[in-house]
């Protein structure tokens, strides 16, 4: 606030008494001063809440706000981040999307994504162990089994019972062209006790014996009597209707 307006809040009687060189004068000067801090950060408060623009040590603070602060195992100013700060301005910018889906698969494992930057989280529900998910960690974020234990057990519903486990991580001296299933037997390792296929065209079958041309129909043949095969309209493609409303009744007679 400048010394001006600070002058103007104050009575006729003082005002006249701040002119230049005067005591009250060096008291506006100083009270200008000190206002000039605050003022610069209400002038850019917003920043304060923004994910991404807020200061670091201002982050862990705004996880609680979008119920993310189990994410932060100590609350201490003076405790490390059990993350780095740009996973938790993710969790925070993402707060809405996860608490709207908290308690269901999708929820869960994107707050895991988002907190470890893996992905490959796999969420199993067996079928012999009702209200039980089994949570398996890719290989990528096995050092923060800590980290992700906290989050499932925030994350999951409470009647529901959960297990973490880690997937064994590839050998480095794997070759992942080799296929997972043997190839099978050539056509020359066939068993020679099976009968030889006959792989010779079939002879055609002699003129005589192909089928007769049907008769044309003539007018001194019976009504009704069949004539060779029977023509059979072309039939166009068949229209599914859609399914009636169920208030309406249905059209087919009783």
């Amino acid at each position: 606030m400048r010394r001006a307006a600070i002058e103007r809040l104050l009575p006729a009687a003082y005002q006249r008494a701040a002119g230049p060189g005067s005591v009250l004068g060096a008291l506006l000067d100083v009270m200008e001063s000190l206002h000039a801090p605050d003022e610069a950060v209400l002038a850019d408060v917003d920043a304060l809440f923004a994910p991404y623009r807020t200061p670091d040590g201002f982050v862990a603070y705004l996880t609680r706000w979008v119920a993310m602060d189990h994410v932060v195992a100590a609350p201490r100013a003076d405790a490390p981040l059990p993350l780095p700060v740009g996973r938790l301005r993710d969790l925070v910018a993402h707060g809405a999307l996860l608490a709207r889906w908290r308690g269901t698969p999708y929820g869960m494992r994107t707050a895991l994504e988002l907190a470890t930057g893996v992905t490959g989280f796999v969420l199993e529900e067996p079928a012999d162990r009702p209200f039980h998910v089994v949570v398996r960690v890719p290989p990528a974020a096995a050092d923060r089994l800590a980290l992700v234990t906290r989050i499932v057990e925030a994350e999951k519903p409470a009647a529901v019972t959960v297990e973490v486990t880690t997937d064994p991580a590839p050998r480095p001296d794997a070759d992942p062209t080799d296929p997972a299933e043997p190839e099978p037997p050539a056509a020359d390792t066939a068993d020679p006790a099976a009968p030889p296929a006959d792989t010779a065209d079939p002879a055609p079958p002699p003129a005589d014996a192909a089928d007769p041309a049907p008769p044309a129909p003539g007018a001194d043949e019976p009504e009704g009597t069949a004539t060779g095969v029977a023509a059979v309209p072309a039939v166009g493609r068949a229209r599914v209707p859609s399914p009636a409303p169920r208030d309406q009744p249905s059209e087919e007679p009783s």
